[in-house]
This record gives C-alpha cells, structure tokens and sequence, in this order.
C-alpha cells in the first residue's frame, strides 16, 4: 500500500486554488466556470503597464482581470506600471485564464502568492480603477 504525503508547498497551492476557485464562483455572466478555467502558475518575467504583464514559460501577454490602468504612456501611467512592478515582478504568480481579448492577451485573475488579489490591491493602491464594464462590480467599486 502506498502513502500519498503533501509537502507545505503543496499545500499552498491546493489553497489558493481552492481560493480561486470560489472567487471565481461568484463572477457574472460571460466569465468561465471555475472548474473550467485552466490555471497559469509561473514567475512574472517582465511588467508591460500597470495591468499586463508576462510569465515565465508562456508566450502570450497577461491581462489582469477588472482592472483598468492608464496606458503607461498617459498620465498616471508610469504610476500604475510603478505600482504593478513593486507588486509582481519576480513572484510566483497563480492566474485563473478566463477570457481572451481583442489583442489575444489571456485575460486572468491573478493571485500573489500570500493569497492577495492583484487586481484589489492595484485598486486599493489606487493607480488604477476597477474595469466595471467586465468585472460586474466584482470588486465593489462600481
């Protein structure tokens, strides 16, 4: 008979994708089912602007799920990139894909690895707003 032990990392991650997993539960429509969205986890490689960014190991460019940041060459810009770097770069990051955009960036709600929602906290911070038009007010700011 074999044993099946977990490590503690192994258990972190079962976590937050537990915690994904219900948040995404909760979205509205047009927003993938929880148990359908494929699940990202990689180091972030390089921050683009204050709401994209791009992980180790995979080719296309992340969007941050209800998020909305100015363009890093318009006012607020720089700030919001500023902000996202100090917050991702280098992290390992578990991001839930659940769209595609006009772009064909994957679009995803991303999750730092102390549990923290990227999207909240560059809200929280505020260097950028909550995209209402696709988040559904997600993050209670609409």
């Amino acid at each position: 008979m074999s044993r099946f032990r977990l490590r503690r990392a192994d258990l972190t991650g079962i976590y937050l994708l537990v915690v994904i997993g219900i948040g995404l539960l909760f979205l509205e429509g047009g927003m993938a089912r929880a148990e359908e969205a494929p699940i990202l986890e990689a180091r972030v490689s390089k921050v683009l602007d204050g709401d994209s960014f791009t992980l180790s190991g995979e080719s296309r460019r992340i969007r941050v799920w209800g998020l909305d940041a100015p363009e890093w060459n318009h006012q607020g810009g720089s700030t919001a990139t500023s902000t996202l770097r100090r917050l991702i770069s280098g992290k390992h990051l578990h991001c839930a894909v659940l769209d595609v955009d006009r772009y064909g960036r994957l679009v995803a709600q991303c999750i730092l690895p102390n549990g923290r929602d990227i999207a909240a906290e560059m809200i929280r911070s505020g260097a950028a707003t909550e995209y209402c038009r696709y988040s559904g007010g997600y993050y209670g700011t609409c």
